[in-house]
């Protein structure tokens, strides 16, 4: 008899699922095919406990052309790069050839303002450090301010390559080659041959592709990737596969005296390289990237094992990245209403 019963319980259960998913798949493209005159051109993928639930394509890799993009389009990812740099970085810590809090003069004595006998890699790791350039005085007393910073990873790739005896490229190589990532580079690893071309908006409204997509330190935010990749990293990355338990709580604690107020989401606490966020009684890890003429997302939610991942290559209003982030934030708002209902 109990056999029996299993089956329309089953079935039950299988019904409300596929109602569930039915509803995030409408929610997600009613929100990408409003009219508008800033459509949405990009990957948007959503996985949840190894499944894919949600993957959809939208726009061109190259507009001009109308050259469409794929599933495997590859993307310059922004600030996510900085969680690849946390790794290498603190791998070098669990194989003892770093310390977090001993000064950045012991790895890099070549440094010639003072704040290197200051500055510690935990600060560099935690925007900290008020390091805006290498020949000027730090903006504030070390460790007693944040100001998010792109110039502090890139220091950190540097003494990565000092106490690994390697390039960062070439370490960052090995990690995605480890992991499975096979369409994720370093920029200098010319490998990738399905990057998009990214565009951004003009004042006088047109889109126009991007001269200075690789401006930013690659430590920093210069990663190229795709949303499959990305999830490929996420679940190796929060699974512990990559560092010591102990270390990897680091990444994920909301270290003291890393927050910022960030133009999209307020007051924000950071961990190594990631956003910490427990709004609603829901841990959410990841981070946000911008790099000109690519805007991403990548967010995972640990209890469900879920990840959020939105790649776009045209970057409109970047005055107000909270219209730039417009689509990105609606999507994260209706995963995570579904992570609130999940059971």
């Amino acid at each position: 008899m109990k056999y029996i019963l299993f089956l329309p319980i089953f079935l039950i259960a299988t019904i409300v699922t596929l109602g569930q998913q039915n509803i995030l798949d409408k929610q997600i493209d009613s929100i990408i095919s409003t009219k508008t005159t800033k459509p949405f051109n990009g990957v948007i993928f959503f996985s949840q406990n190894g499944q894919t639930k949600y993957s959809k394509i939208f726009g061109y890799s190259d507009i001009d052309k109308k050259e469409p993009l794929k599933l495997n389009s590859q993307f310059v990812i922004g600030s996510i790069s900085k969680q690849f740099t946390v790794v290498l970085v603190l791998r070098e810590l669990d194989k003892g050839n770093i310390d977090l809090y001993t000064p950045i003069k012991k790895y890099l004595p070549e440094l010639t303002q003072s704040w290197a006998d200051t500055v510690t890699i935990h600060h560099l790791l935690t925007h900290m450090h008020g390091i805006t350039r290498l020949d000027k005085p730090t903006t504030f007393k070390v460790g007693t301010q944040y100001s998010y910073s792109q110039i502090g990873y890139d220091l950190l790739s540097k003494i990565v390559e000092k106490t690994s005896g390697k390039s960062f490229a070439e370490l960052s190589k090995n990690l995605f080659e480890e992991c499975g990532m096979k369409n994720t580079f370093h920029p200098d690893i010319k490998g990738y041959n399905n990057l998009a071309k990214g565009y951004t908006e003009n004042e006088n409204g047109k889109i126009e592709f991007e001269t200075e997509t690789f401006k930013n330190y690659a430590a920093a935010g210069s990663f190229i990737s795709t949303v499959e990749d990305l999830n490929i990293w996420n679940n190796c990355f929060y699974s512990g596969k990559l560092l010591k338990r102990k270390t990897m709580k680091m990444v994920e604690t909301k270290q003291n005296g890393a927050v910022r107020d960030h133009p999209i989401f307020g007051i924000t606490e950071y961990g190594y390289g990631i956003t910490v966020d427990t709004k609603e009684n829901i841990l959410q890890l990841g981070q946000t990237g911008f790099a000109p003429g690519f805007i991403s997302m990548n967010y995972y939610f640990p209890k469900t094992k879920t990840s959020v991942i939105v790649l776009e290559n045209v970057a409109y209003e970047t005055d107000d990245l909270k219209k730039t982030f417009y689509y990105h934030t609606e999507i994260l708002k209706i995963v995570r209403n579904e992570i609130k209902n999940y059971r």
